[in-house]
């Protein structure tokens, strides 16, 4: 795979530097490996890296973070792998830790209030342009935009389940490129499944199971030491469902997890569910390590059997375990497989067909966290399976409102950088409540 081989230290060396650079979401974070990989280092050529980057499409989990697991599997086996993950990881995973202690403990002063005022406005912005990059992208036929229409109505007033949204949507994905492959606008194969034997089945089955018992391993010792009700427990079956689901982008999940962390568990609220948005749009590392700041925040506020500030940090850090973990199993298992992978049509029409209804959920992110921000009181009304979100008016919130507009200004018109947009918001909502 590689024009010339590194050596461990050499890997080391340069995903430690990814790690701490990883700004700007996965497309800075692909970029910044591509520049590295392909053009600075040569361990990787233009197609093996493209390759490579749609294996990891085709997988659930955040796509930058697996690319970097499977090249450094390639260049160094099992060992490459687990340092190039890592390291991707550890400097975003320390800088959101140390954020959340400090909101933990900051969120009374005035002045740390108005930043995040700042930046959960800015954060709707943020959603709302991934939205529409998405949706220009993965909206290509009309089966995609009937798909994408169909999962925004289904969790928005059918208020469905998003694992069964994910499921049907990659079933439809999956009959229409067997018998309609035009619906989905994909392309023929150029290539054939490659010829020579196929990767051990038995080689397989043990990575699974090792791999199986490694994320479940914290789970085992918090039932047998806490029992099944602990909120530990909660944390860590709700984060590996996640873990399961996660097809389509960090963006993807996001709506599922603030529902059911705001509204099923009631860890936190939706202002401070955009504030955890915001710090991992602002700090190094994929997108999804906002989970570790609402596993923090869930014990940090049920920490019986520790301390506040104790629980919290065991809750951070079994929410990356169980949400990452499931990531290099996926890699170890399938990295094998890729090349056969890559010729399946049917399952480049799930992931197709899921991507679509992706922009469905976006959409139900983006007007949930809209009606939550902007609005103080917002209920909810029935009618038979219908649910409707029912803002009170006179709880509406203009200066976030106002911020909101400013910073959607700021991004999608004058097309500034999410990092310059979530800094100026934060500025202007300190600026606002100075002079208050």
């Amino acid at each position: 795979m590689t024009s010339t081989q590194p050596t461990l230290y050499d890997l080391i060396r340069v995903f430690w530097r990814i790690g701490l650079l990883s700004f700007g979401g996965p497309a800075g974070q692909i970029a910044l490996m591509h520049s590295e990989m392909v053009d600075r280092h040569k361990w990787v050529d233009e197609q093996q890296f493209l390759h490579a980057l749609n294996f990891c499409h085709l997988l659930p989990g955040p796509e930058a973070q697996q690319l970097a697991t499977y090249i450094g599997w390639r260049l160094h086996g099992v060992k490459g792998g687990l340092v190039a993950g890592l390291l991707f990881l550890i400097p975003g995973v320390a800088v959101i830790l140390s954020l959340s202690v400090l909101y933990a403990y900051a969120a009374g002063l005035d002045w740390f209030a108005a930043i995040f005022l700042g930046i959960k406005a800015a954060v709707l912005a943020v959603v709302l342009q991934a939205l529409i990059r998405i949706a220009g992208r993965a909206l290509d036929t009309r089966f995609k935009q009937a798909l994408a229409v169909l999962a925004f109505v289904a969790l928005f007033f059918l208020d469905l389940p998003f694992p069964l949204v994910v499921l049907a949507a990659g079933l439809a994905g999956f009959g229409a490129a067997s018998l309609r492959p035009d619906w989905l606008n994909l392309k023929a194969a150029t290539e054939s499944a490659p010829a020579g034997a196929a990767p051990s089945i038995l080689g397989t089955v043990r990575t699974v199971g090792v791999w199986a018992m490694v994320w479940a391993l914290p789970l085992g010792i918090v039932w047998a030491l806490f029992g099944p009700d602990h909120v530990l427990m909660d944390i860590g079956l709700f984060f590996s469902q996640l873990a399961i689901v996660t097809f389509g982008g960090a963006y993807a999940v996001l709506a599922y997890m603030a529902q059911e962390a705001v509204q099923g568990f009631g860890w936190l609220n939706a202002g401070e569910m955009a504030d955890g948005l915001g710090m991992a749009e602002t700090t190094p590392g994929p997108l999804i390590l906002v989970t570790q700041f609402v596993g923090f925040l869930a014990a940090y506020r049920d920490a019986a059997p520790f301390t506040p500030l104790l629980a919290g940090i065991i809750g951070a850090l079994l929410t990356i375990w169980v949400t990452f973990a499931p990531c290099f199993l996926w890699i170890f298992t399938f990295a094998p497989w890729i090349d056969r992978l890559q010729s399946a049509r049917r399952l480049k029409g799930a992931l197709a067909a899921i991507t679509a209804a992706v922009v469905g959920v976006i959409a139900n992110l983006s007007l949930w966290f809209a009606l939550h921000v902007v609005f103080a009181d917002v209920g909810e009304r029935r009618f038979g399976p219908l649910r409707l979100y029912w803002p009170d008016p006179g709880t509406l919130d203009w200066l976030t409102l106002g911020l909101a507009l400013m910073s959607g200004l700021v991004l999608l018109v004058l097309k500034r950088s999410v990092l310059e947009t979530l800094l100026l918001g934060a500025t202007l909502g300190l600026a606002a409540i100075a002079f208050m």
